[in-house]
């Protein structure tokens, strides 16, 4: 099942299950409890980010020939870092490359993990039934600004550096260890490596973090990019006004952004 969030036509919000191309049955009460949906159809005007998250944990350096190419060693457990949800942006919402520092704006595919219930210290044995389903997403980051400030919440926390989306996939219908997960840059492909290269499953992930924190429903995990980001290219390959950005998540679908630039 396809789960969106969307507007329609006379700029009404909505949530509902994606039927088709351009409709959705709307959604009967709670996305986390059980979900209805209406037998009705409404029209979609457009996508919206799939899912409202209280909080968005991401994952660096999962897969291995992404820390090798990077030059950077594998980390003895997961490397968590958190964006804001202000970063969050639709699908063929623009990437907007920020004035304050528009030079190194690079791409990173990842699969995200929704959350569907309150998850805390959960073991890895029963961490996916805490996963509502499956997205794509864009950890787009600002290189210069990873390096200048020795952390990562500016670099990766400028508005619309977390394009999500088209839809959430429902967690029965996605093998998470095992799915294809693709960047393209104006059709050229970029990034193509399996889940099954991750460092750490999904389940492992869900089950850490549950460990340090309360994950509430809706909750987003970023698990990590593969290897052929921009950075680690010869010449490096950033986002440039007028680019097109695609990550394409196999049983999911394709995140598509264009890219313009904070004066457009």
């Amino acid at each position: 099942m396809k789960i969106v969030r969307f507007v329609t036509p006379d700029n009404h919000v909505g949530i509902g299950r994606l039927p088709r191309p351009g409709a959705a049955q709307p959604l009967l009460g709670s996305l986390f409890d059980q979900p209805r949906f209406a037998d009705t159809e409404v029209s979609i005007a457009r996508l919206l980010p799939p899912i409202e998250p209280p909080n968005i944990f991401c994952i660096g350096r999962n897969y291995r020939a992404h820390a090798a190419e990077t030059g950077s060693a594998l980390p003895e457990k997961p490397m968590v870092f958190m964006k804001p949800t202000t970063a969050l942006a639709a699908p063929d919402e623009p990437i907007v490359i920020p004035a304050a520092a528009p030079g190194e704006v690079d791409f990173e595919a990842e699969l995200a993990i929704v959350i569907g219930r309150r998850a805390r210290r959960v073991s890895e044995a029963e961490a996916l039934d805490y996963v509502f389903g499956y997205t794509c997403a864009n950890d787009v980051s600002a290189r210069d600004c990873q390096r200048s400030d020795k952390q990562w919440a500016r670099a990766k926390g400028f508005d619309t550096f977390c394009p999500l989306g088209p839809w959430v996939v429902t967690a029965d219908e996605l093998d998470p260890d095992a799915c294809l997960v693709r960047s393209r840059l104006n059709g050229q492909v970029m990034q193509s490596a399996s889940t099954s290269d991750m460092v750490h499953s999904c389940r492992a992930l869900v089950s850490y973090l549950s460990q340090a924190f309360t994950l509430l429903p809706g909750t987003l995990i970023l698990t990590g990019t593969p290897e052929g980001v921009g950075m680690a290219r010869t010449p490096p390959v950033f986002l440039r006004p007028g680019d097109r950005i695609e990550v394409e998540i196999e049983g999911v679908g394709v995140l598509s952004n264009p890219v313009v630039s904070d004066a457009a």
